[in-house]
């Protein structure tokens, strides 16, 4: 069941101060977007000092190209972890589709997309397109591996894809967690035509 509870900004996020100022505009960026934090609050979430702020990240520019950073590649390595994991094409994007994911507080990286902030940036921009560019090849070859041409297999993957987000959107406009996992089964059952069962590696 997906949670429904937006995490706080991490106080003491474990590691190197770095990390935890890092860890930390993570939180922060997703709780209220790159635009609306300021160098001040990632610095009382964190709990580091202020020159620690300024050795690592000079500017706010490139404490926000850390932090999205971060967060697309956490992203795309939980992608990695579903979609290429033993199991037939059919089982590994369903693993993916039906992870559990905080629903009502939303994709953290689909956060950025509506964060004007971020879009207007084209270093920022370009990491968001990659993340997206990124899960659609890895959704796609999976398909291929289950016995679609190439162009069905984009087709659906990008519609694996847009499920997910789509299914955050749904579940924050209808305040149901439900909601997302009732999209991501409706789509599931688009797939009965791929191959079901696990082949060896």
């Amino acid at each position: 069941m997906p949670s429904d509870t937006r995490p706080e900004p991490r106080a003491e996020a474990p590691g190197s101060n770095r990390d935890r100022l890092v860890a930390a505009a993570q939180e922060l960026f997703w709780a209220q977007g790159v635009g609306a934090t300021s160098p001040r609050q990632v610095l009382a979430a964190s709990g580091v000092g202020q020159g620690s702020l300024y050795h690592h990240f000079p500017t706010k520019h490139d404490l926000a190209a850390a932090a999205v950073h971060a967060t697309t590649t956490a992203g795309l390595d939980a992608a990695r972890r579903d979609l290429g994991a033993q199991g037939s094409a059919v089982e590994r994007l369903v693993r993916y589709l039906e992870r559990p994911r905080p629903a009502l507080a939303g994709c953290k990286v689909g956060r950025l997309v509506s964060d004007q902030a971020v879009m207007d940036d084209a270093a920022l921009a370009a990491e968001v397109r990659a993340y997206f560019r990124g899960l659609v090849d890895l959704a796609a070859a999976v398909l291929v591996e289950g016995g679609l041409p190439d162009d069905a297999a984009r087709d659906r993957a990008h519609a694996a894809v847009a499920v997910v987000q789509g299914g955050y959107v749904l579940a924050r406009a209808l305040d149901d967690p439900d909601a997302m996992s009732a999209a991501a089964r409706g789509f599931v059952a688009l797939l009965d035509p791929l191959p079901t069962t696990s082949e060896d590696a």
